[in-house]
């Protein structure tokens, strides 16, 4: 049996060319809704599981996304491996629209109105973040990337920032001058939750502009919405063939991520807590 793999479709990838679909899956969560309902569908003989982030129809602002929901969600189903997929703005020249960025790491500048944890309401949790990306995930998407012959990038930092406005010019610069490869709305807290659900997770990241750290650029949602439906084709493509060649890696580091997480004396976390986080922590 085939572990099952979920893929979180961002700005302009509503579906996966190929699945077969056998069903949508409304999941009740501890947290509140999800996004909207979950396909399942088989593609290359693996169950494969599609969360549009925005909800069908780009209903949601990123800072309305339930990411807890979300991936709490896909982790009931069985999901054991998250590849995310998300438009951006580019923060250094070498990386042009169009192009694909597999990052690695993240700086948090979200304002604090998302829920970040599945810890609390009684139980306390830490789990390591210095390694963020699932490395040998990413290697599945570089090396899908390479045989399609796509411009792909490896590495990276990608700043989240809380939006919906897109950054001031100074807000751009800044991030320009610091090194960083790109700029998103949504990676966080996903990739985060993710670990401590002990998920395998990989980001795909689609170039659609340059942010405004130049004088010759400003970023406009319907010059970034033309990229990205030039993008879908090819980033389905790079799903299928992920997903064609995906190996399953039940040792991975990743799945172990929450096992010695949690500070808390097991008697004193309440019993809604436990039941909660029973399902991301599997323990």
């Amino acid at each position: 049996m085939h572990d099952a793999l979920a893929v979180i479709g961002g700005s302009g990838l509503s579906q996966i060319e190929g699945v077969r679909v056998r069903r949508a899956r409304r999941i009740a969560t501890p947290f509140g809704p999800p996004s909207d309902a979950i396909v399942e569908g088989e593609l290359h003989g693996r169950t494969v599981y599609f969360l549009p982030r925005h909800g069908v129809g780009h209903r949601l602002l990123p800072s309305e996304i339930n990411y807890r929901a979300n991936v709490w969600a896909l982790k009931k189903l069985g999901a054991r491996s998250l590849l995310s997929v998300s438009a951006v703005g580019s923060l250094q020249a070498r990386l042009r629209p169009g192009d694909f960025v597999l990052v690695d790491q993240y700086v948090d500048r979200t304002k604090g109105v998302r829920a970040s944890t599945f810890f609390g309401d009684g139980c306390v949790g830490h789990v390591a973040l210095a390694e963020p990306i699932c490395g040998a995930l990413a290697g599945d998407v570089a090396e899908a990337a390479k045989a399609l012959r796509l411009r792909l990038h490896r590495g990276g930092t990608y700043v989240c920032m809380e939006g919906p406005q897109f950054s001031t010019r100074a807000e751009s610069r800044m991030n320009h001058a610091a090194g960083h490869a790109v700029i998103g709305m949504t990676n966080v807290p996903e990739a985060y939750l993710a670990r401590e659900a002990g998920l395998c997770y990989a980001s795909i990241s689609m170039v659609t502009d340059y942010d405004s750290w130049s004088d010759r650029e400003e970023v406009s949602a319907d010059a970034a919405i033309a990229v990205m439906k030039q993008n879908v084709a090819r980033v389905t493509a790079l799903l299928s063939k992920t997903i064609a060649a995906f190996e399953d890696r039940p040792e991975c580091a990743c799945r172990r991520a929450s096992q010695f997480a949690v500070m808390t004396d097991p008697k004193r976390v309440p019993r809604a807590t436990k039941a909660a986080l029973s399902v991301v922590l599997g323990h």
